[in-house]
């Protein structure tokens, strides 16, 4: 806080975490006990990797977010590009940040 009389927000807690998708392409994050108010605002990022891969956040708690990991292959169909079914993807690494609301 400066002391001219400005207003300074305080800083919201921000955690940040990475972990590998298992056979069924789930990743769970545990958050510290008491870092966070309630659910946090999670940003996700996806290591690189053949073919097209989607995350999703399946559950959301204070303590606790999983997160649902899908790859598809491309396929082309007529000289058009598409996607080929999502299957799970497991042993991808998906980072995660985490900020309170």
């Amino acid at each position: 806080m400066s002391t001219d009389g400005d207003y300074a927000a305080p800083q919201r807690r921000q955690e940040r975490a990475k972990a590998v998708t298992d056979g069924n392409g789930i990743a769970t994050f545990n958050w510290p006990a008491g870092a966070f108010t309630g659910p946090p605002v999670v940003a996700l990022a996806v290591e690189a990797g053949a073919g097209f891969r989607s995350a999703r956040i399946a559950s959301n708690t204070a303590a606790q977010t999983t997160v649902h990991v899908m790859a598809a292959a491309g396929v082309t169909v007529l000289g058009i590009g598409v996607l080929a079914t999502g299957a799970n993807a497991p042993g991808i690494t998906v980072h995660a940040t985490a900020t309170d609301p």
